[in-house]
Order: C-alpha cells, then sequence, then structure tokens
C-alpha cells in the first residue's frame, strides 16, 4: 500500500486534507485507504494531547503505536494516510525506510500556514492546543524538504489551495517503488513454510550431533538424510548453538529456493567453521 504523511505544525489543517485525499482515491480511483490518524490514537489511550506532547516519553510511545500500526497496514495495492505532525526527520526516514523494505511508493502533503494563522484556527477547536504545547510544537517542526529522499516527492499546500490529487496519484502509481536496502529489506522467502524448515532441519541436526557426542562419538558423524559432520575434539554445545544461530541469520537473509539443500548447506557451514 503507498504511504502518505501528512506534515504541518499544529492547527494547519492536516485533518481536513488527510479527509479530501482520503475521498479523492475512494471516489476517483475506487481504490481502499487505511487512515491512521494521530488524534484518534491518542483519544484511545485516554491521554491529554497537551499533557502528552510535553512529556517525551508518552509522545514517543504514541509515535510507536502510529508506527506499529503503519507497519501492519502497509503493502502494495491500497494506501494508508498518516494524518499527524510528524514533525521530526528522523521519525519520516523511519517510515520511509519502511514504506521502501515493502517495496512501496511514498509522498508527503506538508500543509504550509503560518503559526499566527494556525493559531487563530487552533482558537477554533473543540480540543485546542494550550499556547504552551502549540509553542512548543512549532518550535519543534522540522520542516519537509524535497531534497530529502524520504520527503519526496513534496506537495506543499498553502491555506486555500487544491491539492495536486492527480500529481499524487501519478506518483504513487506510476512511479517505481526505490528498491529496499539489504538491511531493511525482509528476507524473500521461497515458499511459505521457508522459516519453519530451516528451523526444524537445523535442529534435528544440532540434536543429531549433540547426541553422538553424549555416546563419545568424534571425527564423522553421519546425519540420517543429510550427509557429514566432522567433529573436533573440543566441539561444545555452546559453539554449536553459536554457529547454528549464525548461519540461521545468514540463511534468513540469503534463503535457497530449495529447502532439500538446507541441511546440506548448514553442514558445509558447520564443517567449515569447525575446523
Amino acid at each position: 500500500m503507498p504511504l502518505i504523511l501528512i506534515t504541518g505544525i499544529p492547527s494547519s489543517g492536516k485533518s481536513t486534507r488527510a479527509l479530501q485525499i482520503k475521498s479523492y482515491f475512494e471516489d476517483v480511483h475506487e481504490r481502499i485507504v487505511h487512515l491512521v490518524s494521530e488524534d484518534d490514537i491518542i483519544v484511545a489511550s485516554g491521554t491529554n494531547k497537551n499533557a502528552l506532547f510535553l512529556d517525551s516519553t508518552k509522545e514517543k510511545q504514541i509515535r510507536g503505536l502510529i508506527k506499529s500500526e503503519t507497519q501492519r497496514l502497509i503493502g502494495r495495492d491500497d494506501i494508508v494516510l498518516i494524518d499527524g505532525g510528524n514533525y521530526i526527520k528522523g521519525y519520516r526516514y523511519e517510515l520511509y525506510c519502511m514504506s521502501k523494505a515493502s517495496k512501496t511508493t511514498q509522498c508527503t502533503v506538508h500543509c504550509e500556514v503560518s503559526p499566527e494563522t494556525a493559531w487563530q484556527w487552533n482558537q477554533l477547536r473543540q480540543d485546542p492546543y494550550t499556547r504552551e504545547t502549540f509553542d512548543a510544537l512549532t518550535m519543534r517542526f522540522e520542516s519537509p524538504d524535497s531534497r530529502n529522499r524520504w520527503d519526496a516527492p513534496l506537495f506543499t499546500v498553502l491555506a486555500g489551495d487544491k491539492i495536486p490529487l492527480e500529481e499524487m496519484h501519478r506518483a504513487l502509481y506510476e512511479r517505481k517503488a526505490p528498491p529496499p536496502n539489504q538491511s531493511t529489506q525482509c528476507a524473500p522467502l521461497s515458499s511459505t513454510n521457508f522459516l519453519y524448515e530451516m528451523d526444524r532441519i537445523t535442529q534435528d541436526i544440532m540434536t543429531a550431533i549433540l547426541s553422538a557426542q553424549q555416546l563419545g562419538l568424534e571425527g564423522e558423524v553421519k546425519i540420517p538424510g543429510h550427509g557429514t559432520c566432522v567433529l573436533g575434539a573440543h566441539t561444545t554445545a555452546a559453539q554449536l548453538s553459536r554457529l547454528r544461530r549464525q548461519f540461521l541469520a545468514y540463511t534468513k537473509l540469503h534463503p535457497t529456493s530449495d529447502t532439500s539443500r538446507i541441511g546440506p548447506l548448514f553442514l558445509q557451514f558447520l564443517n567449515t567453521s569447525l575446523h
């Protein structure tokens, strides 16, 4: 699901713009839009928003909830729209990495209004920000920059402007998603039970090796159905467990398309590492 981030200082019209975007993609392009609302999550948490934004620990928890919900929804076809301040540059980068890892596109819509106008709009709200909270959030706001890959493409909307909705649609659906970094990419599993099979096979081999050790066997140990492991005189259970963890971590990033190769590859890895 393509990701759309709304940014702006408090009371800059973010929720209004989010609803306009949601309506456009649903009505015109018949897309499913999942709206992740910062305000709704704050209300559900039972925390007063003015107190929350003056408490860095609570504020970090809310950002974590937004990120978790986005992670649950993000995919390739439908849209996830995050309605919130998203005022921290590093947080926007985290969300960008999430969409990149999911091989989907992203764009940012920035609601640009002056602090004076936003404060006037704030006073008309049913749940206004206090002056202290408003000023603190405005001062901490890190404006998006189109030169930053995590903010681009960036659509800046002034008060009274129309959102460039068609341009947004092209940016999300007619543009290739950036390739995921290997460090952020999930393992391209070749089958739905790959992780289960890898865990089971390597554990079975470990059990066979440890059983042979308990019998006092050294040298070549034949593993039924897989091959031979050559044990050293000082091979320990802790050493084998550490090597198994290393193999699992590597194989999750470089999975084989044939699960029947997991056993031989693990034995090869053990033999290379032990000698």
